[in-house]
């Protein structure tokens, strides 16, 4: 059980990456300092963006409009840090 418990730990904290590379991905192209023309670069948003965007979708629909600002990302990692609390904290100790 512990071991299933680290892999999901593991997990994640790759996700945690996943979304914090798709959020500085989103800020180069939105500040113009890569070329979405560029095919690497636009297969990597793609990627980002397909890893990401079924888990921000339903926080942006719960989320009110702040205009230009979208901090649905940090809701997320929120999210996902209270997730990796409650298993180190609380399921963790009692699995033997």
């Amino acid at each position: 059980m512990r071991a299933l418990l680290d892999v999901i730990l593991i997990a994640l904290q790759l996700y945690v990456w996943v979304v914090i590379a798709a959020v500085i991905f989103s800020w180069l192209i939105a500040f113009n300092v890569v070329n979405t023309a560029n095919r690497f670069v636009a297969v990597v948003g793609e990627a980002l963006w397909r890893l990401t965007e079924p888990a921000l979708r339903p926080i942006r629909q719960f989320m009110p409009n702040l205009g230009g600002i979208d901090i649905s990302p940090i809701v997320l990692l929120l999210g996902i840090f209270l997730i990796q609390r409650v298993i180190i904290l609380y399921i963790y100790p009692s699995v033997f």
